[in-house]
């Protein structure tokens, strides 16, 4: 699914990486524990969290996720928009709730990891 096609089954609003719309992500992930993210999260994947700090862009990095979306309406501090910037993760924000943001992307055909994933 390209991330653009999140973008907008979420409503979501791009804070960056508009250049990165086109690309493809073939997994999601919906979570707080960033543990579980790096236990769990493959390449090619979009992150839902509610968490809004720097380590979900570390973790992000370390993972090379291509997107996370910021849920209920968070809005990232200036810093973490340009870690963000720099890593060319794109960064979406949607006024859903994980749980319903998670079953929006489930419901326009994007899955979890089918192989060892948890998450």
């Amino acid at each position: 699914m390209k991330i653009r096609t999140i973008k907008e089954l979420l409503d979501a609003r791009l804070i960056v990486g508009e250049d990165f719309l086109d690309n493809e992500v073939l997994y999601a992930c919906g979570s707080d524990l960033m543990s579980d993210v790096l236990t769990f999260v493959k390449e090619q994947t979009v992150l839902l969290t509610g968490l809004n700090n720097p380590q979900v862009i570390r973790t992000a990095e370390m993972l090379d996720v291509s997107a996370i979306v910021l849920v209920r309406g968070k809005t990232p501090s200036p810093d973490i928009i340009q870690m963000a910037l720099e890593r060319d993760i794109v960064l979406l924000s949607t006024d859903n709730t994980l749980f319903e943001a998670c079953g929006k992307l489930y419901e326009g055909g994007l899955r979890g990891r089918p192989d060892d994933s948890k998450c």
